[in-house]
């Protein structure tokens, strides 16, 4: 029998999961929080990155370990049809919330870039996310997982170009590690950095890409200790370059936009961008927002396949899958909706399913009669546990600030 792919390349699924911490939400959370409050809140982007490592390997541990994933895991022990039935909602809810943000992405990228109308620009966006998922129905998860790649380098790229220009002085970036708050604003932007950080749904696919990447029943499958060795690394690797993509996007609202009008919104900061920074650094961000739409629209369909097979064990044709769930996001711009309100409101129905995703994750996890001697330590249980209440305690304050108007 040849020589398995796995044992060759052992990275690869983290950078696909953590496309979902490159989504055009996070654009709008970062970018809006740079150009409001300069580098303040620049210790939150770095605390949600930690504590996105820890739930991300978490996940893909649990996935190398049974060969199955989260949605599977719980599909099997929520013994209730009706109470599966409700958790596959609110789960698929998420997943239709994180689509309305990625082909509003794409759709503005798109407008900014060739001045395609909005709606159009969201169903080629539509499109093009069947075409990449094709790609993984017919060829498999590596030339998947090998554009996902290659898409996360032109985000890298078209969000980083700006800040390589222009850097911030490193004593502002430091200052900006001290963890405060100047207002209730800032409190608000900062739950919404975070809730933008740890999604539902990367948890769910993460757990479903080592599955399909490390199929158990291969023979050639690296050891189990091998493979969580390098998931490790390949969980490092895909948070560091994550963090650094999101730390230069409100490092680059912070040096530039501060103070000027109208970059509350996606459009405008793109605006703002051409005029301190020229025309060719404002075409490489939409290029960015483009990728950052295309892929990640892509593994969030993918994570909502995963959810409904692993809940409800049935399964519906990708395509129709695929249209159904964009759908949402073309009425939105039809309507004429702000786009970037839309993203705003979509991290918040984000923020809903965060507990139904990482509470079961850290209590599987930490289960023998589920990892057996793989099981979190006791302190990896008791960091999980904190990560959870935090997640959950912003979170709460983010949804009770935005209906409350505090």
């Amino acid at each position: 029998m040849p020589k398995s792919r796995t044992s060759r390349w052992l990275l690869g699924p983290a950078l696909v999961a953590g496309i979902a911490y490159l989504d055009p939400g996070n654009v709008a959370s970062n970018m809006s929080a740079g150009a409001a409050y300069g580098f303040l809140l620049v210790w939150v982007v770095v605390l949600g990155n930690l504590m996105a490592w820890l739930v991300q390997y978490l996940s893909a541990k649990l996935g190398i370990v049974t060969g199955r994933s989260l949605p599977e895991l719980l599909g099997t022990r929520i013994g209730r049809p009706g109470v599966r039935v409700a958790y596959w909602l609110q789960a698929e809810l998420v997943v239709m919330a994180t689509d309305v943000a990625e082909v509003i992405g794409g759709a503005i990228a798109l407008h900014l870039l060739f001045d395609v109308p909005l709606v159009l620009g969201g169903a080629i966006t539509g499109v093009v996310s069947m075409l990449l998922l094709a790609l993984h129905g017919r060829r498999g998860i590596v030339p998947f997982q090998r554009v996902m790649i290659a898409l996360v380098l032109i985000i890298a790229i078209g969000f980083l170009a700006g800040v390589v220009l222009a850097p911030p002085s490193p004593r502002s970036v430091l200052d900006g590690l001290l963890p405060r708050f100047q207002d209730s604003g800032s409190v608000l932007l900062a739950a919404s950095i975070l809730g933008a950080t740890v999604m539902p749904h990367a948890i769910y696919a993460h757990s479903a890409l080592v599955r399909d990447r490390f199929d158990v029943r291969d023979p050639n499958r690296p050891s189990t200790p091998r493979l969580l060795r390098a998931t490790r690394w390949d969980v490092s690797l895909a948070m560091a370059i994550a963090g650094t993509v999101n730390l230069g996007m409100l490092l680059l609202a912070a040096q530039n936009l501060v103070g000027v009008t109208g970059t509350d919104t996606i459009e405008g900061a793109h605006g703002a961008i051409a005029q301190h920074l020229g025309p060719v650094v404002a075409a490489l961000f939409a290029v960015g927002l483009l990728a950052s739409g295309l892929a990640s629209t892509s593994v969030g369909a993918y994570a909502g396949a995963e959810v409904m097979s692993g809940l409800l064990h049935r399964r519906i044709p990708t395509m129709l899958r695929r249209v159904i769930t964009i759908l949402p996001a073309l009425i939105v711009l039809a309507l004429g909706v702000d786009p970037t309100a839309a993203l705003v409101l979509s991290q918040v129905v984000l923020s809903f399913g965060i507990p139904f995703a990482v509470v079961p994750l850290v209590w599987l996890t930490a289960r023998r009669d589920t990892l057996g001697a793989f099981r979190n330590r006791r302190r990896t249980t008791v960091l999980g546990v904190a990560v959870a209440g935090a997640l959950i305690t912003l979170n709460a304050a983010l949804l009770w600030m935005l209906f409350t108007g505090a």
